[in-house]
């Protein structure tokens, strides 16, 4: 017979989403048990580390010096003729400002959960879910090789954009082809590159999305890019790409490769709803990754922190069915909802536009001193030096 446990709350997957949904259910609390596939939380590191410090009060995070490589003054986007933006960290948004050690951020994120009274355990994969009378209450689970139980009044999925969880739950289907970037990265030592910028390369090197360098320290980079998924035709691979774009660029094509990660990312937009009787799903699991970027860290831990505080809440109020949770959908929509979809729609203008649409858009932004980087602001300034190209973007007016 299978071992029981009985928990509050159950937390699938100790990203830093995750382990910021269990920190806030338990400090309000919830009895909350976090289950990890892997052995070691944070690794292998699948991400290009780049996160922004603007968010950190808003999520109690006092100590960020332990897990950054380097501090970086902003970012240039380079078009593809070689025009630059240069912007200052303040304007880039939620994947500039440190570049940091992943793996330690993330352990750091799950330390911050058991301070707040989580339990963790590790090896542990959930199987399937366990309903009863139509109510999500727990997954069975193998950990260390034993098959285990774990009943819980709220199910939490956090296992990222492949989300089990989500497709268990009949909350939605496979995400399409044009919605996926599949990326490729090096750490790279040896490169010529400005280490207080992060570095991002515009137009056909990536197509459907961009080449990054994010500065690590010590002359090391972090130089990958995402390639969108329904452009690959078969003939090349990402990591074809990245290697046709290193061995162009005279700065980076002496260097050597120390460490490589490649991995997908989900840049769609929110599904319908991310909940169910007794379940809700958080991070990228929940698809928040920013579709423009395909930075997922900052939303997944602000709407962590939301689903934590409601996960407590449905404890103390004793109600776990989908219309109460509509309270956890209606909260994290009002707070990110809208620039996901704005940003949904501009990536699915970017993936649209020539090398010569990038060149002029990046030349008549630099030109400009912007107090801000968004959509309306970019038409501004492309309106002014070149009217002709306002007709590409009318349907983003």
């Amino acid at each position: 017979m299978s071992d029981v446990l009985e928990y509050d709350v159950l937390v699938i997957g100790a990203g830093p989403a995750g382990s910021t949904a269990a920190r806030y259910a338990a400090k309000n609390g919830a009895k909350t048990l976090v289950i990890e596939k892997r052995q070691e939380i944070g690794s292998p590191v699948r991400c290009g580390e780049g996160v922004s410090l603007s968010w950190l009060e808003e999520l109690e995070i006092k100590e960020y010096k332990k897990w950054t490589a380097t501090n970086v003054k902003g970012a240039r986007l380079y078009s593809p003729a070689g025009n630059i933006l240069q912007i200052t960290e303040k304007m880039a948004g939620d994947e500039v400002g440190v570049v940091c050690e992943r793996d330690a951020f993330d352990k750091d994120m799950a330390r911050l959960a058991v301070e707040a009274g989580a339990d963790f355990m590790m090896k542990t994969t959930a199987v399937s879910l366990i309903k009863e009378e139509g109510k999500v209450c727990g997954v069975k689970a193998r950990s260390m090789g034993k098959e285990i139980e774990i009943r819980a009044n709220l199910v939490i999925g956090a296992d990222g954009f492949e989300s089990q969880v989500g497709r268990w739950a009949g909350i939605y289907d496979a995400i399409p082809p044009e919605d996926i970037m599949t990326c490729f990265q090096y750490r790279m030592a040896g490169i010529d590159f400005d280490p207080d910028y992060t570095h991002f390369y515009m137009g056909s090197s990536a197509p459907g999305g961009y080449v990054w360098v994010f500065p690590k320290g010590d002359g090391i980079a972090n130089v990958g890019l995402g390639v969108q998924l329904s452009m690959l035709d078969g003939s090349k691979a990402p990591k074809d790409y990245l290697d046709e774009f290193i061995s162009s660029h005279e700065q980076f094509k002496d260097g050597e490769p120390i460490d490589m990660v490649a991995g997908a990312v989900a840049v769609t937009h929110p599904p319908e709803k991310v909940t169910t009787d007794g379940l809700l799903l958080v991070g990228d699991a929940s698809r928040v990754v920013d579709p423009m970027t395909g930075g997922g860290i900052v939303n997944g831990m602000k709407q962590g922190k939301i689903a934590g505080e409601f996960a407590a809440k449905c404890v103390s109020e004793g109600r776990f069915d989908q219309e109460y949770l509509e309270g956890y959908e209606k909260e994290w929509r009002d707070r990110l909802e809208n620039k996901l979809w704005r940003n949904y729609l501009a990536k699915e203008k970017a993936t649209q536009l020539s090398d010569e649409i990038f060149d002029k858009v990046i030349d008549a932004l630099s030109e400009l001193k912007l107090g801000e980087v968004s959509i309306g602001a970019i038409l501004e300034g492309v309106k002014e030096k070149y009217p002709e190209l306002i007709e590409e973007f009318q349907d983003m007016l």
